[in-house]
């Protein structure tokens, strides 16, 4: 009989996600795993737009996958969300948990009061003869919090904590104990990707970048006047049935668009390295749907010249009886970073 029970769930701009986890005394296991696509628009830049699209792809996941709890862990990442690193000055955690509006406002583009807040303590660090707290500060607009907070509570679940995606991938693919000191986790969405770079599961930087897969399914869709769906097949490397010219056009457009989205990635990293030449990335860790792109993982390692491989959410977890077989696990682990990590955010 499994133990405690969780699940995270994963509000994507092309789906919704959802990973039910159990804890017991043989450790973590893998439960159930579901997705349902949404509709396009109905989520944007990680935002619920269409609250009526999103609560329908929540009943039906539910119902689909058989998940029987209604509380869930949720995540955000887009625009609206500010993590930076900073320090401040040390006292005990409860009173600086108290002190985070007054201490923060300067770092923040909103109103203190338009935000939930949060900071994620990396280390102590002695300035002189002033002892500080250095961490990362996490900062969401509330207006856009409570949007995704509704749409869940709409289709008849509970949001019982909201975390930073970011974090989530860290928790599931950023191992504590492995065989590189620091490492860099890629998580590629539709329209937003995660940047975390971190030492032994402590985070060191993160990063929200705003693209993802979608930017290159637009840009084969502009470039040959084809609809969204079709230009995801082509994107996906169904080529039969265009034209040579095409194909060209087609190639050129997702060398362009990986092109811009690798750059992002260099520059992000080259900003971290100055600013912590103490703690250099060893590898590059690949998770998301856009992951499974063809020609990211090579791009990134020719131009980062760090080794690249896959992210396995799995590893260290068992299988339950989630009814899926091997191949389908397989083809759904690049997607199950976030939804892992938010439930293992909950039992951990």
């Amino acid at each position: 009989m499994p133990g405690r029970t969780a699940i995270g769930l994963d509000i994507g701009t092309s789906g919704v996600r959802a990973a039910e986890l159990s804890y017991g005394r043989g450790g973590v296991t893998l439960e159930k795993f579901g997705q349902v696509a949404l509709p396009e628009g109905a989520v944007r830049d990680g935002e619920v737009v269409d609250r009526a699209a999103v609560v329908d792809a929540l009943k039906t996941l539910w119902k689909a996958s058989g998940f029987k709890g209604k509380k869930v862990a949720l995540g955000v990442a887009n625009q609206r969300v500010v993590v930076r690193q900073v320090d401040l000055p040390w006292m005990p955690l409860a009173e600086l948990k108290a002190s985070l509006p007054l201490q923060v406002q300067d770092y923040l583009p909103l109103p203190v009061d338009e935000c939930l807040i949060d900071f994620h303590v990396t280390e102590e660090v002695v300035d002189g003869e002033t002892r500080l707290l250095r961490g990362l500060l996490v900062a969401a607009a509330r207006e856009m919090v409570s949007a995704n907070v509704a749409a869940v509570e709409a289709a008849g679940l509970r949001a019982t904590g909201v975390d930073l995606t970011s974090f989530a991938v860290l928790r599931s693919v950023g191992k504590p104990f492995g065989d590189v000191a620091t490492e860099a986790l890629v998580d590629i969405g539709a329209r937003i990707s995660n940047l975390v770079i971190h030492s032994g599961g402590q985070p060191r930087f993160v990063r929200v970048l705003l693209s993802g897969g979608q930017d290159v399914t637009d840009a084969i869709a502009e470039r040959l006047g084809l609809s969204a769906p079709l230009a995801e097949s082509v994107k996906r490397g169904s080529l039969e049935d265009l034209s040579e010219q095409d194909r060209s056009l087609a190639d050129s457009a997702v060398d362009l668009m990986l092109e811009v989205f690798v750059d992002d990635i260099r520059s992000s990293m080259d900003y971290y390295a100055a600013s912590h030449p103490a703690f250099p990335v060893e590898r590059i860790v690949l998770s998301g749907g856009g992951s499974l792109l063809h020609g990211v993982a090579e791009r990134l390692e020719a131009v980062t010249r760090k080794p690249v491989v896959p992210a396995d959410p799995t590893a260290g977890l068992h299988v339950g009886r989630t009814g899926l077989d091997e191949q389908q696990l397989a083809t759904v682990q690049p997607l199950a970073a976030v939804p892992v990590g938010l439930a293992l955010g909950v039992i951990s």
